[in-house]
């Protein structure tokens, strides 16, 4: 098996100075770890400082196991782990000197990827055994998240159907007991244990550690079954009762491409059963969510294979998305925002300025006109820039504020592709600031008041990162340190919380980035504030000051949504479809008992879209039942029945999404309802 960590170098765990130099971990030697060390160490007493401060006494080489059962049993018993020393540790670790130890039990916040490692520990050892050791060929674990996957080359082609014989496999072999040993074992009968003619991608990683100079291979074993990895593991494997296998999927080994495709199995794994539970009930109300399929049932969009990773809009689609735009022009036209539109598709000598064809290259696309060479825009920021030196600029006209819905198109490999959410080809809501200086800090507070009051529309909360320089930075060291500086000081003035996402900044300036949490309370990257020295430098962008000399403006990017298209998906499945009044592509349903009615319904739909609501009438020969479940299924906010009472006094019967509730209006109320509701659903201080 190999290591639970996509480096090599996990494979090969250096001892702690506390551990024996080849520390053998077997069912009895959890009781005393390695007899022979301890033996050697056993007239030497060694202090042992505890989270509470406490320090007690015990012989050198006890293991972690003996130590957490003498605080008491029930710790023992519960004992997944140590924290020795800062560093996460097996139960059966000798301690050899004084020492500071944290007994990790089910509840600590570190216990979930022990868990998560043990169950691709076991994962490996039920496919063995079901499939013959001499088919598996192991590959790349990992522990993720909420879960754990296990990527093996099989000459059996796995499905889902094949999953809940190897999970029960999994608790047979839990409820076995076998003893686990942990060893730190030479060169030479590690390459024996993984030959190449056996496990090619376990000798691959092996030699690759070699190479890097490792010195400590770890290896756990628990009956036939011998795993390259790094620990700490569960050494009571039947404490494993809350995990579930998921899918299969193709992976290429190590990520490559051109590499060998093989079998990922994935599946999730958590402390308890109620953790488990819920976590399943989670995923099923995710699954009731999911844009894509909403998005084929409400009407709104559509993918072909003539355009991969390239969204279509549907009118409902359309509508909404027409929506959220009118909605952020407005916000940003009112707090002092110029709107302009750049070409799609602008030369090669642009990119190369900008920097984007030696840090972005890899994910544009290229075309030739008249023996010149193009690329459609990943970004909007050239072209504005290219706006703003068009004409003389003086410091009374700064700050310029320019926004853009403009529509980029960037690679993306075709296994990254997400419906909505990660595309081809998206709408931008792009804006740069183009400011002195002394304005730096007051124009990022107003970009993030901007942002702050939009988000609240949505009802979503939401939590901050300051993305500091990359490797792969443009410009020098001391403008970087005055964005990330000017960036902070605006942070600590708010008195925000953030946090610091070190090297994951754009290539030419520190950003902040706004993390959406849904109702499911997913993070999802959208609102950026990004600030840049060094494209005013490469554009040659100037500004005459009040002493009529030219002086360099600061450049802030700034978006929103992001990406408008990611951004309906991800409101799609906040509202899980229910989108509020002033969003819903059709506002309102109207539903005549039978035919006779469906005149006056059409008068009302008349007397609504006058008044500039959405609505349309089912004028189908269906049941009532039928199409007021139809209504709700399509999510429309507001249901109304018309038949002959409301025919003969000038009403309709008021029904709302997902309400029993019904009530007796008159058109003009209903209107008057609708018209104050939208204008409410779009208020920032609503």
């Amino acid at each position: 098996m190999s290591n639970l960590h996509p480096s090599a170098n996990a494979l090969f765990k250096p001892q702690s100075p506390s551990a024996a130099p080849h520390a053998h971990a077997s069912a009895s030697s959890v009781n005393r770890s390695n007899e022979d060390v301890h033996s050697a160490a056993a007239s030497d007493e060694i202090q042992v400082q505890l989270p509470n401060g406490s320090i007690r006494l015990y012989p050198a080489g006890e293991s972690i196991a003996s130590i957490a059962r003498s605080i008491s049993p029930a710790l023992g018993k519960s004992a997944v782990a140590g924290l020795l020393n800062g560093q996460l540790v097996d139960i059966s670790t000798p301690i050899l000197s004084d020492a500071q130890l944290e007994i990790i039990t089910p509840a600590h916040e570190a216990s979930s990827a022990i868990y998560r490692r043990s169950a691709a520990h076991l994962l490996g050892q039920a496919v063995q055994r079901l499939y013959g050791v001499d088919e598996v060929k192991f590959g790349g674990a990992a522990v993720t998240e909420q879960g754990f996957y296990y990527d093996v080359e099989l000459k059996h082609s796995l499905s889902e159907a094949d999953l809940p014989a190897i999970e029960q496999m999994m608790k047979q072999i839990a409820s076995e007991q076998q003893p686990l040993q942990r060893r730190v074992i030479e060169h030479a009968e590690a390459q024996e244990l993984f030959h190449p003619a056996q496990q090619p991608y376990q000798a691959e990683q092996l030699e690759n550690g070699i190479a890097q100079g490792i010195e400590s291979i770890v290896i756990y074993q628990q009956g036939d079954y011998v795993a390259l990895e790094h620990g700490p593991l569960l050494f009571s494997p039947q404490r494993l009762q809350a995990f579930r296998l998921m899918s299969v999927a193709g992976a290429y080994w190590r990520g490559d491409s051109s590499g060998q495709v093989l079998q990922r199995i994935q599946g999730v794994a958590f402390t308890d059963r109620a953790e488990l539970d819920e976590h399943l009930q989670w995923l099923q109300e995710a699954r009731r969510r999911d844009h894509r399929r909403l998005g084929r049932e409400l009407k709104l969009f559509m993918f072909s294979d003539e355009a991969p990773g390239m969204p279509f809009y549907l009118p409902k689609g359309m509508l909404l998305r027409t929506e959220l735009e009118q909605f952020s022009r407005k916000q940003q036209l009112q707090r002092g925002y110029e709107e302009v539109r750049t070409p799609f598709m602008m030369n090669q000598q642009l990119w190369e300025q900008s920097g984007h064809w030696d840090h972005y290259k890899d994910n544009m696309y290229f075309s030739e006109v008249d023996h010149e060479h193009f690329a459609l825009k990943p970004m909007n920021c050239p072209g504005h820039m290219l706006i703003y030196k068009n004409e003389l600029r003086s410091y009374r006209e700064l700050p310029i504020r320019m926004m853009e819905f403009g529509q980029v198109h960037r690679h993306e490999f075709s296994g990254a592709l997400n419906g909505l959410m990660r595309v081809r080809t998206f709408c931008q809501d792009d804006a740069h600031i183009y400011a002195r200086p002394q304005q730096i800090e007051a124009e990022i507070a107003r970009a993030m008041e901007l942002i702050d009051d939009m988000y609240k529309v949505f009802g979503f909360e939401y939590e901050i990162e300051l993305s500091t320089r990359p490797e792969d930075y443009m410009g020098s060291e001391e403008l970087w340190d005055q964005a990330e500086q000017a960036l902070q000081n605006v942070l600590e003035a708010r008195g925000v919380n953030y946090r610091i996402n070190a090297g994951d900044g754009a290539f030419y300036g520190p950003k902040i980035d706004f993390h959406i949490l849904d109702a499911l309370r997913r993070s999802w990257q959208c609102g950026t504030i990004q600030l840049d020295f060094q494209m005013p430098e490469k554009f040659d962008l100037w500004y005459v000051g009040e002493d009529s000399v030219k002086y360099r403006p600061v450049i802030i990017h700034r978006a929103i949504y992001g990406s408008i298209d990611r951004f309906l998906g991800i409101l799609t499945e906040h509202y899980a479809g229910a989108f509020p009044l002033w969003l819903a592509p059709v506002q309102v349903k109207v539903l005549p008992v039978s035919g006779h009615y469906e005149d006056y319904a059409l008068q009302v739909k008349s007397m609504l879209a006058q008044a500039g609501l959405r609505a349309e009438v089912d004028g189908s020969s269906n049941k009532l039942g039928y199409k007021m479940r139809e209504a709700q299924q399509q999510k429309v906010p507001y249901i109304l029945v018309v038949g002959e009472q409301e025919q003969q006094s000038g009403s309709v019967n008021v029904r709302q999404h997902s309400a029993s509730e019904q009530q007796q209006l008159s058109i003009a109320e209903l209107i008057h309802r609708l018209q104050a509701d939208v204008q409410e659903g779009q208020l920032i201080d609503a």
